[in-house]
């Protein structure tokens, strides 16, 4: 007979179980929780192993997060606009006024900012599409 016989045999009686009490299944880590895990493991000196051991996880899994992680940071670093130094100019003086009616008139460059990257000058005007400036300026900087 073998000893994966189904029947119920009377002289066969099981001698252990087990009872497993508690929610199987994933764990489910929240962000914070991440985050402060991954920080942990870039602590000088840090052992990613014994973190891993620490927190009961796998070293495979705080390597995931670790890579999510950079990935995020790269996106980010990439959507948001990075801040330079402004150089204001002063505007040319007006000529002088003649006597008359006044007449107001805008000047032809009013409103538009000047980007120079690298020696490559980008004038953007009034009314911009803000993501297609962005655009350029990402293209601009991967050129550089």
């Amino acid at each position: 007979m073998s000893g994966l016989d189904l029947t119920l045999d009377p002289e066969r009686q099981p001698r252990r179980f087990e009872v497993i009490n508690g929610a199987g299944g994933r764990r489910r880590w929240s962000m914070d929780d991440k985050a402060r895990i991954v920080a942990e493991t870039l602590e000088p000196n840090a052992i990613i192993s014994e973190v891993a051991r620490r927190y009961g996880l796998r070293p495979q899994q705080v390597f995931a997060w670790r890579r999510e992680a950079r990935k995020q940071a790269a996106s980010a670093q990439q959507e948001s606009p990075t801040f330079v130094p402004a150089v204001v100019t002063p505007p040319e003086p007006a000529p002088p006024r003649r006597a008359g009616p006044r007449r107001r008139k805008i000047a032809p460059d009013a409103g538009v900012i000047e980007i120079e990257i690298d020696g490559i000058t980008m004038r953007v005007g009034r009314g911009a599409d803000a993501k297609t400036v962005a655009a350029v300026i990402r293209a601009l900087k991967a050129t550089s």
